[in-house]
Order: structure tokens, then sequence, then C-alpha cells
């Protein structure tokens, strides 16, 4: 059959555009922007009524983002086929956006940004759905699609809730990973669709898309292993920071966190996967959350493909790059190794910078003290004291003395008398202890001022400096072996590289292994496993609810695959695009850390005037004067009671991390897109320059600016 009617007229077929379980898809011709679903012979009866409904409904016309029906299509003869509708061309399925190495695939330029900005379009046509009185209640993965530019179409209209003059068509299916708890378990051709169930399958989409395929279900349960359907049917939600002790649940390794993104986002999923349907955040309120979301996203200063929430102390793609080796958001512009680079002016610069010595605490502190001549009120009162015991000794001794003379019985008495004044004549001088404590809690508190001065002098950004100088110079002098050991790794690795891309060709998704559906490849995926070349025994083996004989059956999917692989000792194209993009790697980040070098001497230089005046500038600090003073107070009392003075233990305690100075990555990952746990700790990254941020307070409060204040000007808020 090549011909339909649309009406009374007459159109026939155009190419093939797909097919499923329930019919197939056709262009039409003479029907430009238009396609036309047929129903296999067997469900025709059972889709009319509803099809036709939808079509006198009007919802075609109601909006440009749903492919919902908007004509009937009959045989030549008037009998029911099908229905025209909206033909949605150079759209991808929504899992090949959020899967890791199929974005990479099939969309190569989607940075976060493009991410978030989907999931927002998504939250925007789904809330289009529930404004033409639909429900959509079978929201997936696979009725979702996603163009490059990030627009979004939702397709399998059909299938959704509608009602018209009080008759409700229902909706028959769904898929298990994006049912809610409330429907597990139950037959879903009896229930009535809720705006709430949709709101849950939103989120578990939306969840998707912003962390990188994790399905919030599918995390480590402490108990026996759960099935997907298990896990949300029980409302383990993986990543819950609010309910964790509920769930005894974890994420997978190497997910993101939800602590991760700024409060409204944890708190929607909190809310979308928590215990109570009626709180799921809507449509319109996953549209204002994305919204402050997208318009937050901070560019990274190492990789300018690498965007990321702006509360994150860094970049955390270069953080997942760093452990895992897969960057998620790889920068593929101007891949060229003919980078110009100032090796001499560098050299020099870092001659410069390794010469820079900061001041010691003794030249900081080097001007002498001036105290009253004599000991101090407490040394006199001590002295006093013990003259006073001393005294009363001797008069103990002389009464003694004379008891032995004029009352010899009691002898005894007088003997003891006269060994007590004694032991307390021997006690007449002062003790040092104290006068030690006292030395030492004053030099304590000159070490506190000192660091207080020091921070109000900005010598905490100078050494921050030049503590990130050393991390950089000495990346920079190691770059060319590394790019040296990089090369020689490419090419020993060059058959392995081959077989994995082979492999990577082979989705886990599309696999069709008999007992692993929708739900069950969701695990896989939120675990790594996303094509032949992730699969092996001890990885499967390790994901929650796949045994023996389901991690046999991946396995020997995989080797059916690579027993078809055949390696090509012969350069091609691709290695040496490859080759290229790894030097183009090295030769960018070798430009960086010239720049950054620069940079940081120049910082150094003008930080020079301070430092030269920070003595001068000690003697106008009246809380670090007073207590100098007072330590050479109880210096002199050492010294007047013939005591060793200890050695001071002042110094520049400026507590200042390098920050990390990673390698370039390498142009080629491994395989596998499962980066390692991490934990993200420290001061975040200056947005423009990528040193290490400092805590600042300024007329309107505190933020963070850059440590390479003032030639770097950067700032971020706290």
């Amino acid at each position: 059959m090549r011909e339909i009617m649309v009406g009374t007229s007459r159109f026939q077929l155009g190419e093939r555009i797909g097919g499923g379980g329930e019919g197939e898809v056709f262009a039409i011709t003479g029907r430009a922007g238009q396609a036309v679903k047929i129903y296999g012979a067997g469900l025709r009866a059972s889709r009319e009524r509803k099809v036709r409904a939808m079509v006198l409904g009007g919802l075609a016309a109601k909006t440009d983002l749903v492919a919902y029906p908007g004509e009937v299509a009959t045989d030549p003869s008037g009998k029911f086929l099908g229905f025209l509708m909206r033909l949605v061309s150079g759209y991808r399925p929504l899992h090949e956006l959020y899967s890791p190495k199929s974005r990479q695939r099939h969309f190569p330029k989607a940075d976060y940004r493009f991410v978030v900005r989907a999931a927002l379009n998504v939250a925007r046509a789904v809330g289009k759905v529930h404004q033409t009185g639909c429900v959509i209640g079978d929201l997936n993965h696979s009725g979702v699609l996603v163009s490059q530019e990030a627009t979004v179409a939702l397709i399998d209209a059909d299938s959704f809730q509608f009602s018209l003059n009080g008759k409700t068509y229902p909706c028959l299916v769904g898929v298990e990973d994006f049912t809610p708890p409330e429907l597990h378990g139950i037959n879903l051709g009896t229930v009535t669709r809720t705006i709430q169930h949709d709101n849950f399958g939103l989120a578990v989409a939306i969840f998707h898309l912003l962390f990188m395929g994790r399905h919030p279900y599918a995390g480590v349960y402490k108990g026996p292993d759960l099935s997907m359907g298990e896990s949300i049917a029980q409302n383990r939600f993986a990543f819950s920071m609010l309910r964790r002790s509920e769930t005894q649940t974890s994420p997978p390794p190497g997910a993101l966190p939800l602590d991760l993104f700024p409060a409204p986002i944890r708190s929607a999923f909190e809310r979308a996967f928590g215990l109570n349907a009626s709180s799921r955040p809507s449509a319109s309120e996953w549209v204002d959350a994305l919204t402050k979301l997208e318009g937050s996203l901070s560019r990274c200063g190492k990789v300018k493909s690498h965007y990321y929430p702006s509360n994150t102390k860094g970049c955390v793609w270069c953080s997942l790059a760093a452990r895992g080796g897969f960057d998620m958001f790889p920068d593929l512009s101007s891949v060229t190794s003919d980078i110009p680079t100032d090796v001499r002016g560098t050299e020099e610069a870092i001659r410069e910078i390794l010469a820079f010595r900061l001041p010691t605490a003794s030249e900081v502190l080097s001007l002498s003290i001036s105290v009253p001549p004599g000991p101090s009120s407490a040394l006199q009162e001590a002295k006093n004291a013990k003259r006073g015991h001393a005294l009363t000794a001797l008069l103990m001794v002389a009464g003694a003395a004379a008891g032995l003379i004029f009352a010899t019985p009691v002898w005894f008495l007088w003997l003891g008398l006269a060994g007590w004044g004694v032991v307390r004549f021997g006690d007449r001088n002062v003790s040092e202890r104290p006068f030690v404590d006292r030395f030492e809690k004053a030099d304590s508190r000159v070490q506190a001022e000192l660091d207080a001065f020091m921070r109000r002098s900005n010598l905490t950004e100078i050494v921050q400096v030049r503590a990130d100088l050393d991390a950089e110079i000495a990346a920079y002098k190691r770059i060319d072996d590394d790019l040296a050991g990089e090369l020689r790794n490419f090419k020993s690795t060059r058959e392995a590289r081959q077989r994995a891309a082979y492999l990577d060709q082979f989705q886990v998704r599309r696999a069709n292994i008999s007992g692993i559906g929708p739900a069950k490849t969701a695990t896989l995926i939120s675990f790594g496993i996303e094509t032949a070349a992730d699969v092996d025994w001890s990885a499967v083996r390790a994901v929650p609810g796949f045994g023996e004989v389901m991690t046999q059956k991946l396995v020997k999917w995989r080797k059916a695959h690579e027993a078809r692989f055949r390696y090509n000792p012969a350069s091609n194209a691709q290695d040496v695009t490859d080759e290229r993009a790894l030097r183009s790697k090295y030769a960018t980040q070798k430009v960086k850390l010239e720049s950054s070098i620069r940079g940081g001497l120049t910082t150094l230089r003008t930080a020079k005037p301070r430092l030269d005046a920070l003595p001068s500038r000690v003697r106008g600090d009246t809380a670090l004067m007073q207590a100098l003073e007072e330590r050479a107070r109880a210096e002199q009392d050492l010294r007047l009671l013939g005591a060793s003075v200890p050695s001071s233990k002042v110094a520049l305690k400026v507590t200042a991390t390098p920050r990390p100075v990673p390698s370039p990555v390498a142009a080629n990952p491994p395989a596998s897109p499962t980066p390692r746990p991490h934990a993200t700790t420290g001061t975040p990254s200056c947005p423009r320059c990528g040193a290490q941020m400092l805590r600042r307070r300024g007329r309107h409060g505190s933020f963070w600016g850059c440590s390479r204040y003032p030639s770097c000007r950067g700032t971020r808020n706290i």
C-alpha cells in the first residue's frame, strides 16, 4: 500500500522514517513538514476512536513542541490507517544527549550549557502538554527528541492520556524506570494518570541530563541487591541528602553528588523523589530552577568548553577527567600543535621567581623593643615573697636554738622546728617555671598578632601566589617529558584504542539481550557501562542486580562483537588527527602556564615594595607592638633570674595550599567514561585566570577575590 487518503485528498507515501511495535512512520509526498503514522493492522480498531478524538480536540494546533495527531489517514476505501503529524527531523533521542559516549558522537559540540538548556526545554515541552489538557503518562527517554540547537520535541503523542466531552482516553503503557513509586505493581491500563505522575518522569529525564546519564534510583544499596523497579517502589533515591539514613543507598562510583548543585536544584530533586507525590515540582517550577542554573554556570579557566555550577569549588569536569581519564566535554575547537610559545622569556621569568624570597619573621620584626629597667612587678612580688620566706626561716632556726637552751626536755620539738626552718630557707630562690611559661605565652601572642598583621598587610595573597608559581613552574618543566611519554603510550596502545573505538559502536541500549530491558539498561549506564567497550566481567558483576547469568550474557555479547574486530596496522587519518589533538593539548597547556608564570611574576614585582615596608609598618601596629613589649619584659625577667631564655617559635605561618596544575588530558582517553569517586575541597578557582581565590570583605559584605589581585580582578559571590 503506497496511497493514503486525508479527507478527500489522495497522497503517496514517501520514504520510511521509522517504525516500532505499533506501526511505521512515513514521509508524505506533497505534504512537506508532515509525516504519517500507520498502525499495524491488529491495532487500528483499538486506536481509531482515541486518534479521532485527539484530532477533533485540535491539539496539534495548540503547540508545535508535540507531534500530536493533526489529521486522520485512511485507505482509499475509508478504513482507518493512522494519523498525520508534524515531521520531526534532525532530532535525536534524549538518551543520546545524556549518555556520555553517545553525546560525544551525536552532539560533539554540546557543553554543559547545552545540556542544561535541553533540560529546560524538556520541562517547557512537558508544561505545554499539560496546558493542552493532556497527561503524557508514558514519559520516557525515547519519546523525547533533542535537536542540535537543544530544542525539544515530544513524539508518541497518541499514547498520551486525553479527555474530550467527558470521556477519558487513558495511557495504557509505561516504562519501569520512569514510573513513579505509587504505580509500581499496578496494571497501568486501569489507572487514570495525573500530572503528579508526569512530574516524576520529568524529574527522571532532567536528572539523567544533569547527572550525565545516571538514574536517580541506580545506586549502591546496603542490603541485598534490588532491581530498578524495587528501588523506585521502595523510594530509595540513591542521591538523597535528606533521607540518606532512610534510603540506605549511595550514588554509584564516580557519580556527581547532589550537593554540587545550587539549593533550588537540590530541593527540587529531593521533592521529586521524596515520599509525597503532591510535592513533586511541576514543569513550571523546573523551568524556574533550571533558568537560574543556566544563568549561574561558571566557565573553567583551563578548558574553555567546561561550564559547571558556580557553587562548586573548581571545575568538576576537570576533576572528573583527572581522576577518571574521560573528559565529559572536551574542547574540540582549533586543534593545532602550531601554537607559538615564549620559552626564553618564560625561563627568565622562572629564574627571577625562584630568586624571589619572602621575608622571615625575624626580618619583619627587626626592631629594638625598649622596656623599663629592672624586674617586672610580677617578678618583684615573687622576690619579695621569697625574702619573707627566708626571714621567717631564720627566725624559726633562731627560736629552735633558744628552745634547746632554755627548754631542753622537749628538744625533739626544737629540732623539728629547726629542720623546717632550714627547708624553708633553702626555698628562698624564685622559681623559673612561671616566668618561662609567661615568656612562652607572650611568644604565642606575638605569633597570633603577627599572623593578623600579615593578613592585614595582604602577605597571605603573596605567599599563595608564590606557592602557585612553584607548582606551575614544576608543571612547566615536566611538560615536554609528559608529552613524550604520552606519545609513546599513544603508539603502544594503538591496537587497544582501535579495538575500543570499534566496540564503542555497539550500545548496550540496543543490544536486545534477553532479560536486560530498559530498567536494567539504565542501571548499567548509571554504573558506566554504556557500550561493548565498557563490558568486562568484574565491572558488570559490580552492578546491583547483575549476577553470573546476566553478566555472562553481556560478556558473550561483547565477545561476539570483538571477534569481528580486525586491527589495521597502517597509519590512517584518524591517527594523524588524534596525535595532532594530543600535541595541541600540551601546546595549549604550555602557553597557559607561560602566561600564568609571567602574570605571577608581575604580581610579585608589584608586591615587593609592600614587603620591603613591612618592618617599618610593624611599629605602627599597636596590638603587635604590645605583644612584642610583653615578650621583651618576660625575656628580661628570665635574664634577671639568670635563667635560660627559650628560643622563640614565631614564624611566618601563612597557610598556602599550592593550586594543582594537572597535566593535559590525553586526546584519546580510556574507553570507560566512569570517573573515580572524588571529593571537592578547598577554595574556588578564579573564573578569569584559574588561580585560587581568597575570601575578602568589601562594602557589601564578603566575596571571593582572585589571589592575583591587582593583576587579575576576578571575583565570585560567597
